[in-house]
């Protein structure tokens, strides 16, 4: 009777989380919004002339472009950025200008970690961030971690609705299954085993 106690225990504790989940970020990053201390490239041609310039969004979130001044960026995508740059040198400034505007770095977006890792709080969000690399950002997991049962909470389509995946991390470090691309904003939480 103890014996099978002890295996039925043994396998309660076995994670052995879903199959699904998405391994693939469709990330479009000129949808992206910017703030703070994100850093824009800008070229603008007219005519046979042309101006490059590097910018980072100030604590308002403003950056200051030649020929029209300040540009409010905050909350903002980089095609709207643009067309607003585009539209505002077209009046007056230049003639029929071209405007191309690129991230050059993100450092407004993160991803929050909590619960049984080493450091927890917001780590910067870059394009190609895996959940594994999430972790060993955040100094590994602590001993008391349950490693392959992760949450990850991700706001669905920029609105009120939440999606939550139950992640196979140690799985996934041992290539034994595939990564979980992070998301802006995604909210990791280690739980602590039962055992």
């Amino acid at each position: 009777m103890r014996l099978l106690f002890v295996i039925a225990l043994i396998c309660a504790c076995h994670d052995d989380p879903p199959l699904t989940y998405p391994t693939v970020a469709h990330l479009d990053q000129s949808k992206l919004v910017l703030g703070p201390g994100d850093k824009l490239s800008l070229t603008v041609y007219y005519g046979a002339h042309s101006i490059n310039a590097t910018y980072t969004l100030d604590s308002s979130g403003m950056i200051s472009v030649q020929f029209i001044g300040d540009v409010a960026a905050n909350g903002k995508n980089v095609e709207q950025i643009r067309n607003e740059i585009r539209d505002r040198l077209s009046d007056g400034y230049l003639n029929s200008p071209i405007v191309s505007l690129t991230i050059a770095e993100l450092n407004s977006l993160t991803v929050s970690v909590s619960g049984m890792v080493l450091k927890t709080g917001n780590l910067k969000f870059t394009p190609g961030m895996t959940i594994v690399d999430v972790i060993a950002q955040s100094g590994g997991f602590t001993p008391m971690a349950r490693k392959n049962m992760v949450k990850v909470t991700r706001v669905v389509n920029g609105g009120p609705q939440t999606q939550t995946f139950k992640l196979p991390v140690e799985m996934m470090s041992d290539g034994e299954r595939p990564t979980f691309p992070m998301m802006p904003g995604d909210e990791v939480f280690v739980p602590e085993r039962p055992w």
